[in-house]
């Protein structure tokens, strides 16, 4: 039987720049650039729909700017919007640089994504909802930390399961690992990839890493970008998943979109036994093989508006 996810996370347009070749300082580097929808919350509750979960909803702060657009691409994906709009702050922006081998560097301006505050939050946000998810960024501002500690408190009151995605290495390394670490504890499931589990543990070997974690959280799935993802619980590794080859354009929302598929595949019945979350994870790193053939951090869509200001 398939049950509601909510996603609490960021919702932020992408800029997208795909150069060829290195960055020329102080003059012009020739690239391919759109605008794109994003967020690291927004991008997993697409792909959970796109996975075929038909209740998927997410909650996250937008600016007036860019709130219609926003509504009108997440719906279209099959996710059902709940954005508060801020008339202070615009709409948080990424600018993602994608070299030719399609790794990524992003600059981030979070706008109001991180203002989400726990006057934006409501208990009945969790009616018909069996799992929440929590993007990291959500932990990297006081504001919203709050309101992401306030919905895990109410989740887990309600016996829904919680999982966390810590979404950025460099931003847990300014928060602190064991402030972040305070702030997540009670998580049920949670899915770094790599360099996220590494620093939160101190541990170089990904499975050392994974099974360390795994003492603190009941399930833990570290994605190993093209080395596939491995699960861990009770303080030990339990699988490893190989990956799925692809021909990469652009590595961005990868991580993502396994986020989304697993989170899908579980719900949907593939979870709750070690082989069925292997499973799960399969159909992850099917995502992601898939997210990396495709411009930006969804799944593509057609006969949709184009972004505000565009035109």
């Amino acid at each position: 039987m398939e049950r509601g996810l909510l996603v609490i996370g960021d919702v932020v347009t992408d800029v997208v720049a795909r150069h060829r070749g290195p960055l020329a300082p102080a003059t012009d580097t020739a690239a391919e650039i759109r605008t794109l929808p994003g967020g690291a919350g927004a991008n997993a509750a697409c792909w959970a729909a796109h996975s075929g979960l038909t209740d998927v909803r997410i909650l996250a702060r937008v600016g007036t700017d860019s709130a219609a657009w926003h509504e009108e691409q997440l719906r279209h994906a099959g996710v059902r919007p709940h954005l508060v709009r801020d008339a202070e702050t615009p709409t948080g922006t990424v600018i993602s640089l994608v070299d030719a081998g399609a790794e990524r560097t992003f600059l981030s301006d979070n706008g109001a994504a991180l203002r989400l505050s726990p006057a934006d939050w409501s208990p009945s946000l969790l009616d018909g909802v069996t799992h929440l998810h929590l993007s990291g960024y959500l932990f990297f501002s006081d504001t919203s930390r709050a309101t992401a500690r306030l919905a895990l408190r109410e989740a887990r009151g309600r016996g829904v399961t919680v999982s966390v995605d810590p979404a950025s290495a460099g931003f847990i390394a300014g928060l602190g690992v064991d402030r972040f670490l305070a702030a997540v504890a009670g998580a049920d499931v949670l899915l770094p990839n790599v360099d996220e589990a590494r620093l939160l543990t101190g541990l170089p070997e990904p499975g050392d890493a994974a099974a360390k974690l795994s003492r603190r959280f009941p399930l833990v799935a570290v994605t190993l970008g093209a080395d596939g993802a491995l699960l861990a619980a009770a303080g030990g590794v339990t699988a490893r998943v190989p990956p799925v080859p692809a021909e990469a354009a652009d590595s961005t929302g990868a991580g993502d979109a396994f986020t989304g598929a697993f989170l899908a595949a579980r719900l949907s019945g593939a979870g709750g036994s070690r082989g069925n979350d292997v499973g799960a994870a399969a159909a992850g790193c099917r995502a992601g093989a898939h997210a990396v053939t495709v411009i930006g951090g969804r799944p593509p869509l057609r006969g949709t508006a184009d972004p505000p200001g565009s035109g």
